[in-house]
């Protein structure tokens, strides 16, 4: 066994002393906004500084959020943005990028090019808008999803993926009668899990926290995001309705906390996604597809 020296010992400590700085630079703030959101609202206002440990626990902020319709009907919309959203994102782009990267593709590198295009140029907002517009999509829950469908990033990420895929599985796969579908859902996408759970999750974030589009394209305020209503909450510091029968001044300290706790409420479903999808991250696209 080799013996460390001292200058390795230094440089691992030193590692670990960035690495622990980055971990508190991180975490922090989401545990900030935390203590904050179930801590007394006379604290909150009269602390300056970090806050370092919940101060005279206190849940109203949560109460008033969730008694809030719009908070209610903002997750409703959101989910139904993120569900159906990866759906149409995840289907269009492995077929996309299954075709793209098959090579026997008539003028496939013509595609690529032209999509690889997209990522630089576009015809701006306005003519965008008009797009949709003429689609029927405004005041539409669609809006959010149709016209992004595919991400010109995550294709040509996801096209890489399935270009690593032995040809070997595809030709088998056609001796046996199988067709494209059979081979993109049965073969190509199950032994491309990683990707699929790295694309799952970058769309699934993408549609989380969208508000821009939806602020463009969303009128009617009973199809906001939760993302639209936290920006009135935190902007337009709209929390009258959540503090309806408190003073002035009651309205004013719990409408801090009513804050701190909609972050949460907005943040933590979101989190709680990437557990379930850690263990794909790790593994080979082709651990087990081949023997011998």
């Amino acid at each position: 066994m080799l013996r460390r020296g001292v200058s390795d010992r230094m440089f691992e400590a030193g590692i670990y002393i960035i690495l622990s700085a980055l971990i508190v630079v991180t975490v922090y703030p989401m545990l900030h906004v935390i203590f904050a959101s179930i801590s007394d609202p006379t604290y909150v206002i009269s602390h300056r500084g970090m806050i370092w440990k919940p101060q005279g626990i206190n849940f109203e902020a949560y109460k008033s959020v969730f008694a809030n319709k719009a908070i209610l009907n903002g997750y409703r919309n959101t989910i139904f943005i993120v569900v159906f959203g990866v759906i149409v994102n995840l289907l269009l782009t492995a077929m996309g990028a299954y075709v793209l990267s098959r090579k026997d593709v008539l003028w496939n590198k013509a595609f690529m090019l032209f999509i690889v295009l997209t990522m630089f140029f576009n015809g701006g907002l306005i003519p965008f808008y008009l797009v949709v517009k003429e689609a029927g999509l405004l005041d539409s829950l669609w809006a959010p999803i149709i016209p992004f469908a595919i991400n010109t990033f995550n294709l040509i990420i996801m096209r890489t993926s399935f270009k690593a895929i032995p040809d070997s599985l595809e030709e088998s796969a056609k001796i046996d009668g199988a067709n494209h579908f059979v081979i993109l859902f049965r073969i190509i996408i199950p032994l491309s899990m990683p990707i699929i759970a790295v694309m799952t999750l970058y769309y699934a974030v993408e549609k989380w926290n969208g508000w821009f589009y939806s602020s463009i394209f969303i009128k009617d305020r009973e199809l906001f995001p939760l993302q639209l209503i936290l920006r009135e909450i935190l902007i337009a510091n709209s929390t009258d309705g959540m503090t309806s029968g408190a003073s002035a001044g009651e309205m004013f300290q719990i409408g801090e906390t009513i804050k701190y706790a909609t972050i949460v409420v907005s943040t933590l479903p979101i989190l709680c996604v990437y557990p379930f999808l850690q263990k794909y991250f790790v593994k080979g696209v082709m651990v087990g597809a081949l023997k011998g």
